[in-house]
């Protein structure tokens, strides 16, 4: 169903020139969502999709350890989509306090990305809700480092942005002129709290991704904020109680397609071609995070098999493994940390596992030595690769 434009132009005046502002109309959408049979068969085919995904996340005794991994991928992806050139590696060596071999800058954009989820799922679990000032407080720390740092961190934008393009006259797209910025807001954070009418977590978590993106309403970082907003409203709506669901990878992946779904929403208002794409995106990346949890998990087994044939030894190995899991690119100084061995014992029990070909080191040095857990980290950096560089 296409609709009338989903809000209002209105005229900018910028050095020399006059531009054309959208400024969106507030959520839901009127007339509401039509729901063909195909559409809703795929809105619930989403919906199971989360539940398996969510019942592997509390059933799998090794998923809390997993998920440190799954946020840091999630970080890498969406700060990839912005242009930054860190790996996944490069992420887990900078939080080794060692230098990657990619410009800081995107490397520690990437850390700001994990810290600002850490921050938002915490306030999440204790109760407080999504809101302004958690989107703020969220945005303030995913700006903290690197690019961004000097873009008004955790402050809505006072002056006018745009999307491509080198000024608002031939921008792809302007959104709404900074004195709209905190009414449409406001009335997005009404939306989420389920006023004026209550929403189903996914449906509202489509809606208010696109309408955030229409927004902009920060210098800089909305599209890394707006992907977050996806994974932290289906926490706080209890419809995941782990985030591990991300579309990232997804959206990066029909990258046109996707920019080119969101600018329908706004100029036709064909919210239902919107949904299908979302709920298509949920379906496939839900499927690929249980498939990678069960190959994580059948690959820690084989390994604390091979690792059980040592002998005595066996239960220093498992306890460093246990570390790894956790932690793949970690070095013996951290790993002492972790397991509470000593330094020798760590040392032997890395050995062990460098000659069964569980870890190899990233370093080829006497002192600050890495080592990866390289099967691992290869199962995890799927789809998330660099360009040869």
């Amino acid at each position: 169903m296409k609709r009338e434009l989903q809000g209002r132009y209105v005229t900018i005046s910028t050095i020399g020139e006059q531009a054309e502002a959208f400024v969106p109309s507030p959520l839901p959408p009127i007339p509401d969502i039509e729901w063909p049979v195909e559409l809703r068969e795929k809105y619930e085919q989403a919906l199971l999709a989360i539940g398996r995904l969510d019942s592997v996340s509390t059933l799998m005794p090794e998923t809390s350890m997993f998920l440190y991994m799954y946020i840091r991928k999630e970080a890498v992806l969406s700060s990839m989509i912005e242009g930054t050139t860190s790996s996944l590696s490069d992420l887990l060596i900078y939080e080794n306090n060692q230098e990657p071999e990619v410009p800081l800058d995107d490397v520690q954009e990437v850390s700001n990305y994990v810290a600002a989820l850490d921050h938002g799922i915490s306030r999440i679990n204790n109760g407080f809700p999504l809101s302004l000032r958690l989107l703020k407080e969220i945005h303030k720390i995913l700006l903290s480092k690197g690019h961004g740092a000097t873009k008004a961190p955790g402050e809505f934008r006072s002056s006018q942005n745009r999307l491509d393009g080198t000024r608002p006259g031939n921008a792809v797209f302007v959104p709404p002129p900074p004195e709209h910025v905190l009414d449409c807001m406001g009335k997005l954070e009404l939306f989420l709290h389920d006023d004026p009418v209550h929403t189903p977590a996914l449906l509202k978590a489509a809606l208010s991704h696109v309408q955030f993106e229409t927004i902009h309403p920060f210098l800089d970082g909305n599209g890394r904020l707006g992907r977050l907003l996806i994974t932290l409203l289906l926490c706080e709506q209890s419809l995941l109680q782990t985030p591990m669901l991300y579309l990232s990878l997804y959206f990066k992946q029909h990258r046109q397609y996707y920019y080119q779904m969101l600018n329908d929403v706004r100029v036709n208002g064909d919210w239902e071609a919107w949904l299908d794409f979302f709920v298509e995106a949920v379906i496939v990346t839900a499927g690929q995070a249980v498939e990678t949890a069960l190959e994580l998990h059948d690959l820690s087994e084989s390994d604390r098999l091979q690792i059980s044939g040592l002998g005595r030894v066996s239960v220093s190995v498992l306890q460093v493994q246990k570390a790894l899991i956790q932690h793949p690119i970690s070095s013996p100084v951290k790993l002492v940390e972790r397991t509470g061995l000593t330094a020798a014992t760590v040392n032997k029990c890395i050995g062990h596992l460098e000659k069964l070909d569980i870890v190899t080191e990233l370093t080829a040095r006497k002192r600050n030595r890495l080592f990866s857990y390289h099967h691992y980290v290869e199962i995890m950096s799927k789809g998330a690769e660099l360009p040869e560089r």
